[in-house]
């Protein structure tokens, strides 16, 4: 399999980077509409999922033009390190699966610019068929996480929270997990953080009601629960 500088080796090189480009970013969408047939994510992430391939590929494209056929691995390894270490992302809440998806459109983006086009095409079609298959069958987990919720209560000191609301979570909640405790109001107050399922979502008010009365009417959230979609 030859690279696209081998193969158009007559075609001015700046024209091809221009090409290589255009046919990453061509990849990267279809990639990035397969892959959002399963994939519960922002939009800001699947603008990135579809553009950061081709931004890959014009600075790999660019280091391929610059770097000549007599020069060694080692600078070339180097240079190439140095030109990949300028394509960087922020993401503050990322899933591992979006982390994953990223990596895969650097590397769809990085083959591109090297010229490999055809592989940079089987490359994405083998990853998106991979996961479309790995998300509809239940080959690890298999449990969703949607109903899942992340409860947090703020209690006085004096209160014993170990035991307080055992009755309440019994009542409205099909599973709870405390997976965090910290002091917080110069330590005259705690702020527990549980994992809870509840049975029932209309029940929903009713049971931060009830947790009310027990908690002196302090601060009590319901939030969507993703501690462990944080980490690898």
């Amino acid at each position: 399999m030859n690279s696209l500088f081998n193969m158009l080796s007559n075609v001015d090189k700046v024209v091809i980077a221009l090409i290589i480009v255009a046919i990453a970013f061509v990849i990267s969408m279809l990639f990035t509409l397969v892959i959002s047939l399963k994939m519960r994510g922002t939009k800001s992430f699947f603008i990135t999922s579809a553009i950061m391939p081709m931004i890959v590929a014009a600075v790999v494209s660019m280091v391929s033009i610059f770097l000549d056929d007599t020069t060694s691995g080692a600078v070339r390894i180097a240079t190439l390190a140095v030109a990949l270490g300028l394509v960087r992302f922020r993401s503050a809440n990322a899933k591992a699966e979006e982390l994953l998806l990223l990596f895969a459109g650097i590397a769809i983006g990085l083959v591109c610019g090297l010229g490999y086009v055809v592989f940079a095409t089987i490359l994405a079609t083998f990853i998106a068929i991979l996961y479309l298959l790995l998300t509809s069958v239940n080959l690890f987990n298999g449990k969703r996480f949607d109903d899942e919720k992340m409860l947090k209560i703020t209690i006085p000191e004096s209160l014993e929270y170990k035991e307080v609301f055992d009755d309440t979570f019994a009542h409205y909640l099909k599973s709870n997990e405390l997976i965090e405790v910290k002091t917080t109001g110069m330590g005259s107050l705690f702020k527990l953080s549980y994992k809870i399922e509840l049975k029932n979502k209309k029940e929903e008010k009713a049971f931060i009601d009830e947790l009310r009365t027990k908690n002196g009417n302090l601060e009590i959230s319901i939030l969507p629960f993703v501690g462990e979609d944080k980490t690898l």
